[in-house]
This record gives C-alpha cells, sequence and structure tokens, in this order.
C-alpha cells in the first residue's frame, strides 16, 4: 500500500533529477511513510538522484543534507522512524534542503 506525499527539493536537486517547475512533488511512497521509503521512492522515480541523500556504503543520511517536517528539523531521527502524520497524508510537504558550510 502507497501514500501520495508532497515533497520540495532545492532548485539544485531539482535540476540535477531533471524536475522541470516550481512547488512540491507528489510522490506515492510505501507505507508507513519513513524517511527510508521516502528516498528510495524519490530514487526510483529519479535515478539521478540516487546516492545523493544518502550514503551509498552505509546507507544513512549524508551530513549536509536536512530533513524538516511540519516546521521541525527531522534529520537527526533513523530513517526508519514514521514522518509526521500531516506529511504521510500529503497535507504537510516534506522539505529536504542542503546544509550550507564554510566559513
Amino acid at each position: 500500500m502507497t501514500a501520495q506525499i508532497q515533497v520540495e527539493l532545492p532548485t539544485s536537486l531539482r535540476l540535477f533529477a531533471g524536475i522541470v517547475g516550481h512547488g512540491a512533488i507528489a510522490l506515492p511512497v510505501e507505507q508507513p511513510v519513513t524517511l527510508a521509503h521516502t528516498i528510495h521512492a524519490l530514487e526510483l522515480a529519479y535515478p539521478a538522484l540516487t546516492h545523493t541523500l544518502r550514503d551509498p556504503a552505509t546507507g544513512r543520511r549524508r551530513a549536509l543534507v536536512r530533513f524538516f517536517a511540519c516546521g521541525e528539523d527531522i534529520s537527526h531521527q533513523p530513517l526508519d522512524a514514521p514522518v509526521p502524520a500531516p506529511v504521510a497524508r500529503g497535507a504537510e510537504p516534506l522539505l529536504i534542503l542542503g546544509a550550507i558550510a564554510g566559513g
């Protein structure tokens, strides 16, 4: 069974994946909706994103990738933890951003 969620990606990832336009992407994700299932669905729908959000060797989130749901940073939650209910229902988007580093 799948859920239809909304995912917002930064322009750099949208261009890399060949996604045209702006706004959230409607994405079918396996239930329960988790970050792991969402990343997997993104990689299936947009193969160019494979290995951009998680390390291929460890499967962990890449250090400079952040996930936000319902206004909160959920980046450090386990990838197999369910996302907040409004995101899983498609009422709120899952926002994926690249962190800024440097000085």
